[in-house]
């Protein structure tokens, strides 16, 4: 599947991007980012059974999350988070006010 895909750009569309922001991104995003997508790819909450499985792949994503934004290089400045939220809100805004 590539990444250009509707069913695999659709899947992650609430998980943010990290990488070149300032600051970067905390352990806490990264671990957010990937319990979300862990629980996206097991549709939804671990059962009880399914907790263990659960916990270790949030584990491995972050880590490898981790080791991918340590690794990732840009020449673009850093985006600051509070104009890129500020952004994502007015998009938000226009988006929900035309659908009403």
């Amino acid at each position: 599947m590539s990444v250009g895909s509707p069913s695999l750009a659709s899947m992650c569309r609430n998980i943010r991007q990290l990488h070149n922001f300032a600051p970067p991104a905390t352990a806490a995003e990264i671990e957010a980012a990937a319990t979300q997508f862990v629980r996206k790819v097991g549709g939804g909450a671990p059962s009880k059974a399914n907790e263990a499985a659960y916990a270790r792949a949030i584990d491995e994503v972050s880590a490898t999350v981790s080791r991918l934004l340590e690794e990732m290089v840009t020449s673009a400045p850093p985006k600051d988070r509070e104009t890129e939220a500020a952004k994502a809100k007015a998009r938000s805004q226009a988006r929900f006010s035309r659908s009403a």
